[in-house]
């Protein structure tokens, strides 16, 4: 049966200064720039709060960590155990494993396998990377994204960590390409989809294609400029999801104007009888 999730992107207007990581060309290595937003809810307080608000997990963009050391992770573990919710992924916003500059893609592996450390620390279940920034026509890029990703596989076999991608920036932007790195990692690669990811004429076909692969979606409505959701299109993504038989985490994600949790009950309202 399908369970209520929340990604933390969904309150990125409350839980504190963002930390986005990106390439340095000048000094070849990854860098972060702040972007400065107030914290109305501590990170460490969400799983409660969403456990009160009943949602069964949560999963959380790396940039949401305001602290990556020892103690902090282990105050967030006792946190999540606490609240009763899982913490079905971890999400890992940054890297490019199809750069043509070899040193920018090692490195942005090994900033990877850092981050599988952290979800495992964390006690996250998995940690989703994103597969690649170059052009999905390009076969070769897809053939080096699958390499990269079964070395992050191998690499976080005894962390207790699943990797997965998603339908998420150039590479995986087609159904095909989400498909084909699947059977190509085999068994040890997950998929997320997110319904805001494909667009245009051919996206519920793209979404019919990738949703009964996938062991976590992204629900995301597509809003007016007040933040309210279209909900004939967001149905039919939802119905999608019932005739695959998918039985994974609904993830709940609100990127429209407004109050936060004004628009993320809009999108649960929706998704809350399909449940």
């Amino acid at each position: 049966m399908p369970f209520l999730s929340l990604n933390t992107w969904s309150l990125h207007r409350n839980l504190g200064p963002l930390r986005w990581t990106y390439w340095d060309e000048e000094t070849k290595m990854q860098n972060t720039a702040i972007d400065d937003q107030p914290e109305t809810i501590p990170l460490l307080d969400l799983p409660f709060l969403l456990h009160r608000n009943g949602f069964q997990a949560m999963e959380l963009c790396h940039f949401n960590l305001p602290d990556t050391s020892p103690a902090y992770i282990q105050k967030l573990r006792d946190s999540i155990a606490r609240s009763g919710i899982r913490l079905y992924a971890l999400l890992a916003d940054y890297g490019d494993i199809t750069s043509p500059d070899e040193e920018r893609r090692e490195a942005d592996v090994n900033w990877m396998k850092k981050w599988i450390d952290i979800a495992s620390a964390l006690g996250a279940e998995r940690i989703r990377i994103i597969a690649g920034n170059a052009d999905p026509a390009d076969e070769d890029a897809v053939r080096l994204a699958a390499a990269q990703l079964q070395r992050l596989i191998q690499y976080a076999s005894d962390k207790h960590v699943r990797i997965v991608t998603e339908n998420f920036h150039a590479l995986t932007s087609t159904a095909a390409n989400c498909i084909t790195l699947l059977d190509m990692c085999g068994e040890g690669l997950g998929l997320t989809t997110d319904f805001g990811n494909f667009s245009g004429e051919g996206k519920l076909a793209e979404l019919g294609m990738t949703i009964p692969r996938s062991e976590s979606i992204h629900a995301k409505a597509m809003t007016d400029a007040e933040g309210n959701p279209n909900e004939d299109e967001f149905k039919s993504c939802m119905d999608l999801v019932r005739s695959s038989g998918y039985e994974g985490p609904m993830t709940l994600v609100y990127d429209g104007p407004g109050d936060m949790w004004e628009g993320i009950n809009r999108v649960k309202a929706l998704v809350e009888p399909y449940l």
